[in-house]
């Protein structure tokens, strides 16, 4: 079986990794605009409404125009835009999120791609809040960093072109990153969390941390929240539980190789009252193009894995 899949904003950071994915694939045939097509509304409508799968690598507003142009059609969706992360309608495109959501992945005609904080931040969060390990009204700090990648093509000109001198970049100061209400409504959180993104000098990667003090709440012991992790990501072949951490290091390499795995972390104080809560992930891969194929992949019946770089 072949499937025809168009994706719409194809020469994007995304876009051009799935892509490149997709084209050496003998079970996927993808659907490509020309140069002058590609941004021609019936164009583009045309060969949203022909295709098997359409994956939208497009701005929030131009992949909301895209889900009405498919509107009526037989194509299935996946957005890897922020615009229908929270939307009723569309499944949330992280499977590992809860032990139904894989089946509503591959059911649905609408599938929303997750961030890549967001990504990072679910995988160490969800599980403990489904259990009851963390409250549900706790308010949580999630400090993180990323390859400049993530950006797209005008921050990875600046970082790798205009202004190589850059060591850290902080943003979202104004604390209304487009993230948050995906992080806390997927996490099953009543108080939305404090996050502070940044950008380093890495091309690809990502590091996202949540730290917690146990004194004076009710979060479970340490031994608790990595035996809930390995139960809730038993048999996935894509998050792995890395256990209690020793004293050490992590690191994030300027130049790491493509990788669409996650692993999660715990390191604990002595006395256990002090928890870093740590992921670690490629920004283009589990956090972009790696789980839209996926998705894809779940949607159509595929062997779950095809085209990712485990």
């Amino acid at each position: 079986m072949t499937i025809s899949v168009f994706i719409d904003g194809a020469v994007g950071t995304t876009g051009l990794d799935i892509a490149e994915r997709l084209s050496a694939r003998s079970d996927v045939s993808v659907v490509a605009l020309d140069e002058a097509r590609r941004k021609d509304p019936a164009a583009r409508a045309e060969a949203l409404r022909d295709s098997d799968f359409a994956i939208l690598c497009l701005p929030d507003d131009a992949a909301r125009e895209a889900a009405t142009l498919a509107e009526g059609s037989r194509v299935r969706l996946i957005d890897a835009s922020t615009a229908h992360r929270t939307a009723d309608g569309w499944a949330y495109g992280f499977s590992e999120l809860a032990p139904q959501q894989r089946d509503a992945i591959a059911q649905s005609a609408r599938v929303s791609n997750p961030g890549c904080y967001p990504t990072g931040f679910l995988a160490l969060i969800a599980p403990l809040v489904q259990r009851g390990l963390i409250p549900a009204d706790l308010p949580l700090t999630c400090n993180a960093v990323s390859g400049y990648s993530g950006g797209g093509k005008a921050l990875i000109a600046r970082f790798a072109e205009k202004e190589r001198d850059i060591a850290w970049r902080g943003y979202a100061l104004s604390l209304n990153h487009k993230h948050v209400p995906e992080m806390q409504r997927h996490a099953g959180l009543a108080i939305a969390p404090l996050f502070a993104p940044a950008v380093v000098p890495a091309y690809r990667g990502m590091v996202v941390e949540v730290p917690l003090q146990r004194t004076g709440t009710s979060i479970a012991p340490a031994e608790e929240l990595v035996s809930a992790w390995t139960e809730h990501f038993a048999g996935s072949p894509l998050v792995s539980v890395g256990g209690l951490g020793a004293d050490g290091e992590i690191l994030l390499r300027s130049h790491a190789d493509p990788d669409d795995r996650l692993r999660i972390d715990l390191f604990s104080s002595p006395d256990g009252q002090q928890i870093r809560l740590i992921a670690m992930l490629d920004n283009l891969g589990k956090g972009a193009g790696g789980a839209c194929v996926h998705n894809l992949n779940l949607m159509a019946g595929l062997e779950e894995t095809a085209g990712l770089r485990i």
